[in-house]
């Protein structure tokens, strides 16, 4: 795990973490073995295609989701060894900002209460108290408190709905947060609004993130370290900058030439994968991406690729990386 982590203290590290859903009497394998490390102040880019198991990870990591193995430290403690009480207190220190804002917000109650809410299963008991950390919060997102507070949600827009919710998981003033594609449900107008508005909180309170994303212009324009998933496991991990600029797994070739090109006169490039994702109910054997993957041989349906250094601080699971 230590090989990993970023050059600071690690806030966050996932150990060998494993979730399964049961689906009848079948099993999903949504997380498979997945180690990582956040570094205190760093924005980690979580990226992969739907379905490969990014929302699980976030969710798992904030015990939302119980793991069925491995472990979650935060700030050296672990959170799956955490109920009830402990666990409680420690959600003040982690928060999360969810994929569709306007349906994560209760259209039956006022704005003003919605954000005050953390603050009353926080036990926070004086309303003045809770009154003035609302009206910063709002404040601190671009939002009138006086204007907001005792509206409802429905008379908002996308962007502004998804800065209330950030405006929510800022009011504890955690350290940790996790984004689960918090501009995905936007309007293209919108998400460079809400995303700058992200590096402005993230500057201005502290912030470390966890940013969960399908769009990989995106990862890359917030992200310091990305690191790409595909069915349950990690394919790479590295600085943003290096990761897109000389890739190392075939799959994240794969989804950075699936980025599109502004410019007509450029054809989009061809896949260099076949078919689609196998199942998680019943994925390859060995490397996960082998049914797919170019460079196959025996040995990748033999032999599960460990994460190994293939460039400073850049790590792929893959018997032959492109670089």
């Amino acid at each position: 795990m230590m090989q990993l982590a970023a050059r600071a203290e690690p806030l966050l590290n996932v150990d060998n973490l494993v979730v399964e859903y049961g689906l009848g009497n079948k099993t999903v394998h949504a997380v498979s073995g997945v180690s990582l490390a956040v570094a205190r102040g760093e924005t980690l880019g979580l990226v992969g295609e739907s379905g490969c198991g990014k929302s699980t990870l976030g969710r798992a990591v904030l015990q939302l989701r119980r793991a069925k193995s491995g472990r979650v430290l935060f700030d050296g403690e672990d959170l799956t060894a955490m109920e009830g009480e402990a666990l409680r207190k420690m959600r003040r220190r982690v928060q999360l900002i969810f994929q569709d804002p306007i349906a994560s917000l209760n259209p039956r109650r006022r704005i003003g209460d919605i954000v005050a809410e953390p603050l009353i299963i926080a036990g926070v008991k004086d309303a003045a108290e809770r009154k003035r950390r609302v009206h910063e919060v709002l404040s601190a997102v671009g939002l009138d408190p006086d204007l907001v507070a005792g509206r409802l949600p429905h008379e908002f827009s996308g962007g502004q709905c998804q800065r209330i919710c950030i405006a929510r998981s800022l009011v504890l003033n955690p350290e940790f947060i996790v984004c689960d594609e918090p501009v995905s449900a936007l309007d293209v107008s919108i998400r460079a609004q809400i995303l700058n508005l992200l590096e402005e909180m993230k500057a201005r309170f502290g912030l470390t993130l966890l940013f969960i994303a399908h769009d990989l212009a995106v990862v890359k324009a917030v992200s310091d370290r990305v690191a790409v998933m595909y069915l349950g496991r990690l394919c790479e991990v590295g600085p943003s900058e290096q990761l897109f600029a000389n890739p190392a797994h075939p799959y994240t070739g794969l989804l950075l030439q699936a980025i599109p090109v502004p410019d007509p006169d450029v054809r989009p490039a061809e896949s260099v994968a076949a078919g689609e994702p196998p199942s998680p109910i019943a994925p390859p054997s060995g490397c996960r991406f082998r049914t797919r993957c170019p460079r196959a041989d025996k040995r990748c349906s033999a032999e599960i690729p460990e994460l190994r250094e293939i460039g400073p601080r850049q790590f792929a699971a893959c018997h032959h990386p492109l670089t």
